[in-house]
């Protein structure tokens, strides 16, 4: 199903991703230079662009993915952006959501910054730009747009 394509709509989400760059990993937290974790990174980032916040989650435990066994990430990408998109219609300012291992749950998004980059934060690094390396392209299991405004 292919979605509107809005370059300049794009190039605004990743600039306001780009301003998380150098943000200090904390887990589930979303303010911009002071922490995020890779949810709160995309959630800081549609508030900035839709000019509101989706609803909080509930608390969530680091390893919550491997032992809830529900996709509640895609869940929630799903509910406020729609149906996911094929891998090769991603354009930059859509949000990749990953799977590390077959059959866990997703449990990691970043923000595509161009063809073959993306914004994430980790724990190891923070907020960071990082190429698209197939072995991260390869755990790509949902990309979504941001909504029409």
């Amino acid at each position: 199903m292919t979605k509107t394509i809005d370059v300049a709509r794009g190039d605004q989400i990743v600039a306001a991703a780009r301003r998380w760059i150098g943000t200090p990993y904390r887990h589930q937290a979303s303010r911009i230079r002071v922490g995020a974790d890779c949810l709160g990174l995309v959630r800081g980032v549609f508030e900035e662009v839709m000019g509101r916040a989706p609803e909080r989650p509930e608390p969530y435990a680091a390893d919550w993915a491997e032992y809830c066994g529900e996709e509640r990430l895609l869940d929630a990408a799903r509910a406020h952006c729609g149906d996911p998109l094929d891998f090769p219609e991603a354009i930059p300012g859509d949000i990749l959501v990953f799977r590390w291992r077959d059959h866990s749950s997703a449990k990691h998004a970043g923000i595509l910054s161009a063809p073959r980059r993306f914004i994430h934060a980790y724990e190891q690094a923070g907020v960071i730009e990082s190429p698209l390396t197939p072995g991260w392209a390869r755990r790509v299991v949902g990309v979504f747009r941001f909504p029409e405004e």
